[in-house]
Parts: C-alpha cells; sequence; structure tokens
C-alpha cells in the first residue's frame, strides 16, 4: 500500500521501512540488513529492514555461510532467506539502499518515477569519510578477511543511516 493510500495518522504510526540492495542477496546486503536491525533496535526506532538483490539466482536460498561466519562473530543475527527485488516494492520502502553502483543503476532503471528514484541512495553515501569511491565491493569470491571488510564498510555507514531514519520519522510525523 503507498503512502497516498493511507491516512495521514496511519502514515505517522507506520514503521519506516528500508531494503538493502545487492546482486544475489545472499553476501552484502543481508550483512547489512542484520546490522542495522541491531542498531535500530538498540536505538529503539520503528523500523523494519530487510534486503534483496537484483538477480533470482539465489532466491529462496540462505546467507552465505561467510556472512553468517561474519556477522555471529560481530554479534548480529543472521537468519536469512533470499529474494529479488521487485519493481512494486517502491510503494513499500521509505529507503532503498544500493550495495555499488552496478546496483544503483539497475534500481534506477527499474524506478517508475523521480519519486522512487529519489527512495534510493548507495550505503556508503551516509559514511562522512568514505571518500569518492561509495561501492562496497563484492567479497563472494574472496575470502574471510573480504567479508570482515565489508563488515567494517557497513558498520560505518549505519550511525548515518539511523539519523536518515530518524529524519524519516520526523517528517512522517510532522
Amino acid at each position: 500500500m503507498s503512502d497516498a493510500a493511507i491516512p495521514t495518522d496511519a502514515a505517522a504510526r507506520r514503521p519506516y521501512r528500508v531494503t538493502f540492495v545487492c546482486t544475489g542477496n545472499i553476501c552484502r546486503s543481508p550483512m547489512a540488513e542484520h546490522v542495522l536491525r541491531k542498531y535500530v533496535a538498540d536505538e529503539g526506532l520503528p523500523a523494519v529492514i530487510d534486503s534483496s538483490g537484483t538477480g533470482g539466482w539465489h532466491v529462496g536460498d540462505p546467507a552465505d555461510h561467510r556472512t553468517v561466519r561474519t556477522l555471529r562473530r560481530g554479534g548480529f543475527s543472521s537468519d536469512h532467506t533470499a529474494r529479488k527485488f521487485q519493481r512494486g516494492w517502491f510503494d513499500e520502502y521509505d529507503l532503498i539502499i544500493a550495495l555499488d553502483a552496478t546496483h544503483l543503476r539497475e534500481l534506477r532503471a527499474l524506478a517508475r518515477d523521480d519519486r522512487d528514484r529519489a527512495k534510493i541512495r548507495l550505503l556508503r553515501s551516509f559514511d562522512p569519510a568514505a571518500g569518492p569511491d561509495l561501492d562496497v565491493p563484492d567479497p563472494y569470491y574472496e575470502d574471510d578477511d573480504a567479508f570482515e571488510h565489508v563488515l567494517e564498510l557497513i558498520e560505518r555507514a549505519a550511525p548515518g543511516i539511523v539519523e536518515e531514519i530518524r529524519r524519516g520519522l520526523k517528517e512522517k510525523r510532522g
């Protein structure tokens, strides 16, 4: 249901919805999902956090075992089932976070209008120290150190995403 169809008071009570998007939804985006879930829970914010992929070849699969291991070592939850991002989901999310420029382009191509496109951001754009390269590298063909590096990049951006959620909730409540 789109916000336009929700009465104003119901829209103000609706949780802020965020989805992370990577390629297959088994490495980077589920890692970002579980990190942000913990940050949001620790802050007591009414938000729903999930993830998806631009491709559908892993739909129904759990997160990559290295993602699960990295999340658990970091003290995060890790339960996950991969899914593919659908065009109609633009109506369901307040913020759609791409993990690299390829995902950003694919999501923008799926967007139906400027309102949809305005919801899409790169994860590292929330990290003030990120520099010009805003891609989170794909660790799939790498070792455990690459997964740890991805976790570090996600955790650096998480406080900025939490602030964005706070702003969005404040705007909803007027």
